[in-house]
């Protein structure tokens, strides 16, 4: 985090209430282009998109919308999703939408204001939430401002609205050449925008306070350590005043102390939860070819797992820990069954444990349906509504986010975790045991004699992940049992 963040950090206070619902909250990540094409955007009409299932490394659009969202609804709630996340909307140039040029304008693609406004309609209507992806850092150089700049130079009233570094400014630089202004890590299709001018700040709290009051339920925040900090303390008391009950989650990858303290956001995006279980649930068979220092793949023991578990969690106040949206994989990194090499068991036992943790659980589209794309683009597939599913774990899915329902202790501090040999892990809370075998070739052997089983009995076959043996008390390779206390 550098110096211009960090100002403003310690003078305040906490601002407004953590959300009440985002620890029992099953997220469902969109990333609208590729979710579903309803065909009734008449925007699209005449346009050539790309054909439905195109290979995401052409970086095109394959036309999926809002109305789509809508459609798949049915689907959503039939795996026991609660909220949706969806990735950027705002016109945009590009398909992920993170370079906008109209902050008030839903793209037209995915049908406009109207779309949203029926799609936050339809979410309400069945007792879910919706979150937007916030790009308040750098904005598209088709961005209206940013425009006007080109356009007239030092002239433009807006000048000021940007860090413009040298003349002639060239948003399409040749090789050697520099763009002039700052940018998101030296991308010139992004210009950064500059927080300190008054009107920037107005412009952007605005955005926020626009979309809060047309309905949505919060924000997750692109790259916000980028931004100074004292820029999301007026946000945080904004949103709080228009919505108590918003949620707020910054896309912080490691340590977010600092940006937890009630003054910020209300959670960040939890991948240390993510990235550690499914390097213990793979093992030796982990694919490694992505590197990233804040995602990193390499297989971990039961102590290691443990420990970040612990470091993560003992970092934040228990109501920081309800507000933490967790999660395996999302539109930045490989698909977790890509990173699993397909171990379909593996992936299972990792969203258990993951919807075993204190706070929101994040599922990225197309999990249910065994999509397994590497790292971006190619994890952003159109998702495969009319053709085979390469596996459908849907029915596993409903049946985990149930199990994550029976587990009370999850909504407050969480399970107590510790190991049980070396591939095993226990989890236990006030009432409720579950023990979790990762390898694939051996059984766990519970030991009836030991305090494990006394007292105890397994749940049944709707908590059962591969099988358990309770004659003789042996879990099979890659199961997992809930156990209930029967006092």
């Amino acid at each position: 985090m550098g110096l211009e963040a960090c100002k403003g950090m310690a003078e305040t206070q906490g601002i407004g209430q953590f959300p009440s619902w985002a620890g029992e909250a099953i997220v469902y990540q969109v990333f609208p282009d590729r979710f579903r094409r309803s065909g009734r955007v008449i925007a699209q009409r005449g346009l050539s998109l790309q054909p439905w299932g195109t290979d995401p490394a052409e970086q095109g659009f394959q036309g999926g919308d809002l109305y789509g969202v809508i459609d798949g609804l049915d689907h959503l709630q039939r795996l026991g999703v609660t909220c949706l996340y969806l990735t950027p909307v705002f016109s945009s140039a590009v398909n992920h939408r993170y370079h906008a040029y109209d902050y008030f304008e839903v793209d037209p693609l995915l049908g406009g204001n109207t779309a949203l406004d029926a799609l936050i309609s339809a979410v309400h209507q069945r007792g879910m939430r919706l979150i937007l992806d916030g790009v308040f850092n750098h904005c598209g150089r088709g961005f209206w401002a940013f425009h006007h700049v080109l356009e007239n130079g030092e002239r433009s009233p807006y000048l000021e609205w940007f860090h413009v570094q040298q003349w002639p400014l060239r948003p399409y630089p040749r090789k050697g050449q520099v763009c002039g202004y700052s940018c998101w890590w030296n991308d010139p299709a992004l210009p950064k925008f500059n927080h300190d001018h008054p009107a920037v700040r107005d412009f952007l709290l605005s955005v926020g306070k626009h979309w809060l009051e047309r309905g949505i339920d919060g924000w997750r925040l692109d790259v916000p350590d980028e931004v100074p900090a004292a820029f999301w303390v007026e946000f945080r008391r904004m949103v709080k005043e228009v919505n108590p009950e918003a949620w707020i989650v910054g896309e912080i990858w490691g340590d977010a102390r600092p940006w937890l303290q009630g003054q910020h956001f209300d959670g960040v995006m939890n991948y240390r939860m993510g990235w550690s279980s499914l390097c213990w649930v793979a093992g030796s068979r982990l694919r490694r070819s992505y590197r990233n220092p804040m995602y990193p793949l390499r297989p971990l023991d039961t102590s290691e797992l443990l420990k970040t578990w612990s470091e993560t969690q003992g970092w934040y106040a228990s109501e920081v820990n309800r507000s933490q949206l967790n999660l395996l994989d999302s539109h930045d990194v490989p698909r977790a069954l890509n990173t699993l090499k397909g171990d379909v068991s593996a992936l299972t036992l990792a969203l258990l444990m993951l919807m075993l943790q204190p706070g929101a659980t994040c599922l990225y589209y197309g999990t249910e349906v065994g999509l397994d794309g590497g790292g971006e683009p190619a994890c952003r597939e159109a998702m495969p509504w009319e053709t085979p599913w390469p596996h459908d774990l849907s029915g596993m899915i409903l049946a985990l986010t149930k199990v994550r329902q029976q587990v009370v202790a999850i909504q407050k501090n969480g399970l107590s975790w510790h190991a049980y040999g070396s591939d095993g892990l226990m989890g236990r809370a006030s009432g409720v045991m579950i023990v979790i075998n990762r390898s694939r070739k051996k059984t766990l052997q519970l030991d009836p004699q030991h305090e494990v089983l006394d007292g105890w009995i397994e749940e049944g076959h709707q908590s059962l992940i591969g099988t358990y043996e309770s004659a003789v008390h042996s879990l099979g390779p890659q199961s997992a049992v809930l156990f209930k206390s029967i006092n």
